[in-house]
Formats: structure tokens, sequence, C-alpha cells
């Protein structure tokens, strides 16, 4: 027996390295990523580099684990339901559970009052569609995750071309990542728009009805109607502007996933119907023109960020940039960017002439 050979990770290991990968995917990249000089002075001057190192060797144990020990479409597939559920599920659910413990209290905070509750009375109460529209919605992630599946046997078991996703030991750097997130958010923006208008909004399309007919009938929107919708409005709507970047551009595993998790939060937020959001800057334009979209029966607004809007003139009420004027106003965002100090104390005194 050869006391040197390494020993493979037992089932409970492996358990455990998967359930922990969805969180160590965005936390020890991202760390890393703050580890570059400049951005460390910037942004996070108290981070140690040395520390940073250490989380990020440990991540690439922990990942090396995870693709040596399991099938990659295995490790794809996992990670994927993985970063959707804690990263959409799990947040939007919380949100419904607020939403119904406090009714009060969120209908506060929600920018159409005890309209936008999901258990409200405009929504048809206690006993409403709120958990019909939960369903549809998880049902859809799964769907969504099922298709990335299929597409991985179809290129790699039928095919037998490379992954759709690039799936390795090495882990990208964090600018090839930064870079990738960048280009795939705005791809995504003009997948999002031509589709969304041209598919799902057009007289001539056949899909047009199940879009209206599902998604168009929520009086105000709450986190789930984000991925409520007919199935094949579904993979229109939201599943194919998300995959077709990563497919186009091959991102690297790690890099879809830290980016499905920052669509998989925008989603979130941005169908909350709150209007205290954590970033005014981009979340709170977002939500607003999504639930003008929605509550104006899909004449505007057909984008997910609003920049295609605002190129192509569809937009509805203010468009992104009118809304980056009024957050920049109210955060007194140019005062603070200038860095003059208010003068406090007494005018001058004017000399008097001899």
């Amino acid at each position: 027996m050869n006391i040197f050979q390494s020993a493979q990770p037992s089932l409970l290991d492996r358990l455990w390295l998967t359930i922990r990968y969805p969180y160590d995917v965005v936390r020890n990249p991202l760390d890393a990523l703050l580890s570059i000089p400049a951005l460390s002075f910037l942004l996070i001057p108290t981070f140690s580099s040395y520390s940073t190192s250490l989380n990020l060797l440990f991540f690439y144990v922990t990942w090396s684990t995870l693709i040596l020990s399991n099938s990659p479409l295995k490790v794809e597939v996992l990670g994927t339901l993985g970063v959707r559920v804690l990263f959409y599920l799990v947040p939007t659910l919380g949100f419904l559970v607020f939403d119904g413990a406090v009714p009060n209290l969120a209908a506060k905070i929600k920018e159409h009052g005890e309209t936008a509750l999901p258990m409200g009375e405009d929504q048809g109460g206690a006993r409403g569609r709120w958990w019909k529209i939960a369903l549809v919605s998880t049902g859809n992630v799964l769907l969504g995750v099922a298709i990335q599946s299929g597409v991985e046997l179809l290129f790699t078991k039928i095919l037998h071309i490379r992954s759709a996703l690039k799936i390795s030991t090495s882990l990208p750097m964090p600018w090839a990542v930064a870079i990738d997130l960048i280009r795939g958010l705005f791809l995504r923006e003009i997948f999002s728009y031509i589709l969304h208008r041209y598919a799902l909004h057009h007289p001539d399309s056949p899909l047009t009805d199940y879009h209206t007919r599902w998604q168009h009938t929520i009086s105000a929107p709450y986190s789930f109607v984000a991925h409520y919708d007919h199935p094949l409005a579904y993979l229109v709507h939201v599943f194919l502007p998300t995959y077709l970047p990563a497919l186009f551009f091959r991102f690297h595993l790690l890099t879809y996933h830290m980016y499905l998790a920052v669509v998989s939060l925008e989603e979130t937020f941005a169908y909350s119907g709150y209007n205290v959001l954590p970033s005014g800057l981009i979340l709170g334009g977002i939500a607003r023109r999504q639930e003008k979209h929605l509550m104006g029966e899909g004449k505007g607004n057909y984008s997910c960020l609003g920049i295609c809007d605002f190129v192509m003139a569809t937009s509805l009420g203010d468009d992104v940039l009118d809304d980056l004027r009024e957050e920049a106003d109210n955060h007194n965002v140019q005062e603070k960017a200038k860095g003059r100090p208010k003068k406090v104390g007494r005018k001058p005194k004017s000399r008097s002439r001899s």
C-alpha cells in the first residue's frame, strides 16, 4: 500500500464543497480582483494582500478538487443551480415572507404601496395567485438550468466538440474576469432589447400573446415576477439574453457564475417593487423602468439597463440619463466629485478707501 497516494475526497467532502462553491465563486475571485494594487489603494485600503492570497489559494484548492473529483457537467449544473438559488430564489423568498409577515411596514417602502404587495387585496389577498407565480418562476429557473445542461450534452456527447463554457482547473485572471463581465452585460442588454421588443411585443410574433397573458397580467411587480412567464416566452425574455453572451464569448465557468450572480441580484432587486435599494444610482433607475414597462402595457423600456431604449428612443418616462441626473442630484454627487469644501465663517470685510 502506497502511503503517499492521495486519498479521494469522501462523499461528505464533495457535498460540502458543492454547497460552499456558489459562495466561494463570488467572494474569493472578488477578493482577488480587489487585490490589484490600484483597486486596493482606491477602494479597500485595509485589505491585506497576504490574506487575499491565502483566500485565493484556498479557493484554487477547492476549485481544483471540484474539477478533479467530479465531472465538468456536474460542476457546471450544480454550480449554476447553486448560484440561482443563493442569489435569486433565497432573497426573493425572503422578500415574499417579509411582505406577507409585515405588510404595513412593507407597503411603506414599496413604490406603489399596498398595490405592490404580493398578498395584498389588489393581488387577490392571501389566497391569490402569488404561490402560483412563485412556483412558475421557480420552474422556469429549473428549466433554464436544464436547457443549459442539454446544450453541454449536445456539444460534448453528440457533436463531440469542446464544451460551451470553458471548464478547467486554471483560474481566470482578474482583469479577464472584469472584461468578460462588462462585455457580457453589454451584449445581454442588446439581446434583451431585440428579443423583448420584436419577439414578445411585435403584433406578428406568436409569442406576444403568451407574454402579455402571463407576465403582463401582474398589476405591480415583486421579485418572483422576474422569472414568471410562459416557458417559451421565458426562454426568449430571460434565458437566451443571459446565456448567449456566455456562449458567444465562451466564458470560463467561474466567470459565468459570477456573471450569473450579478444578473440574479439585478433581477431580484429590479422587480422587488421597493423604493429603498442598495444602489440607487443603478438599481433605482432599472427598477423604475421595469415597473413602467409592466404597468405601461409593454409600450417601451424593453432592455434591462435602459441603454438600448435610450439609443432607440423607446424609453417610457425618464430615460437612463434622466435617472442618473436625478439620482446624482439626490445624492449630491456633483458636489462630492468636485471636492470643494463649503466656506464657513464671516464674509471678508471690504477695504475702505482713504
